[in-house]
């Protein structure tokens, strides 16, 4: 979601609707209203999709990680079971 153009759609949409309820109400101060309500479901429904999008992100994430899929792979493990110290002696050790 890039803001700028939310934004800017939030906008136009609400200088639609405000002049399309003038047209049909005929009442500056009921298409003031209306719109001012419009505008705060929108907003507070582009603010749930954002907290939505946050904790999917946060579960799939969580989800995803290194410790864990060891432990799906091999649950009677410890985390540490599959690490095995023996690829450090390929490297030759020097002092600096």
């Amino acid at each position: 979601m890039y803001a700028p153009r939310v934004f800017v759609s939030m906008l136009a949409v609400l200088i639609v609707f405000a002049v399309s309820t003038y047209s049909m109400s005929g009442s500056l101060l009921s298409a003031l209203i209306q719109t001012l309500i419009c505008a705060v479901i929108i907003q507070t429904g582009y603010f749930i999709g954002v907290v939505y999008l946050v904790h999917r992100e946060k579960l799939q994430t969580q989800r995803n990680t290194p410790s864990d899929l060891l432990l799906r792979m091999n649950p009677g493990q410890s985390k540490g079971a599959e690490l095995h110290g023996t690829t450090a002696t390929n490297f030759p050790a020097r002092d600096a």
